[in-house]
């Protein structure tokens, strides 16, 4: 793992990168169509709103505040895709709730072999969290690509055969009204479990 933190970008490097692609027409990833470099500029522009308008949760930020293990949050992720645009923001929100956790962002498509290890149900969704001890760089848990309600909503839709448009629309709906919260919710549960289990080993 270690060679993925060395490689990993801070949040503002990846914003960087995004930015800088931007202005000479480019995106990420091999595939530099002009629908996907349309996909990259539309969720740079949503990503930038959020970093703005997010609603914070207090129980959640309570919650990752009290945690005291050194963690490193590697986001597997992509300029393009719109999950990531709607989650990232919220990551690094949660995350900054303590000064113990650091985050570092990879390009999916750089980094397949990590990608492939965790994948959800079988597909390379992102963004995906790669939650590591600091220390041992122990995988202590992973979160992605979606909260479990938005991947409900998508799995149900997508079953029922509804076009994957229509589908997006709904997610981009679900979003907006969601501000972040369930995001900063389900990691605020993932970062109290590892604090659990590891005062529990203190006491054994």
């Amino acid at each position: 793992m270690k060679q993925y933190i060395d490689k990993g970008m801070t949040f503002s490097e990846y914003v960087s990168l995004l930015d800088t692609l931007l202005t000479d027409g480019k995106t990420t990833g091999a595939n530099q169509s002009e629908a996907m470099v349309g996909y990259g500029r539309l969720n740079r522009q949503r990503m930038a709103r959020l970093e703005k308008t997010i609603t914070s949760d207090e129980d959640s930020r309570c919650r990752i505040a009290a945690n005291t293990r050194h963690q490193i949050w590697l986001i597997l992720t992509e300029g393009w895709c719109g999950d990531a645009a709607q989650n990232v923001p919220a990551i690094e929100k949660a995350a900054a709730a303590s000064e113990l956790i650091q985050t570092r962002y990879l390009l999916r498509d750089e980094n397949l072999e990590l990608m492939d290890a965790h994948l959800t149900n079988g597909a390379r969704s992102i963004p995906k969290l790669i939650a590591l001890d600091g220390d041992t760089l122990e995988i202590l848990f992973t979160w992605g690509a979606r909260p479990a309600e938005a991947q409900d909503l998508h799995d149900k839709r997508k079953m029922e055969g509804v076009d994957k448009s229509v589908i997006s629309e709904e997610l981009q709906r679900w979003y907006n009204a969601d501000r972040g919260v369930s995001v900063q919710r389900e990691l605020a549960d993932l970062v109290a479990g590892v604090q659990g289990s590891t005062a529990a080993a203190a006491n054994n």
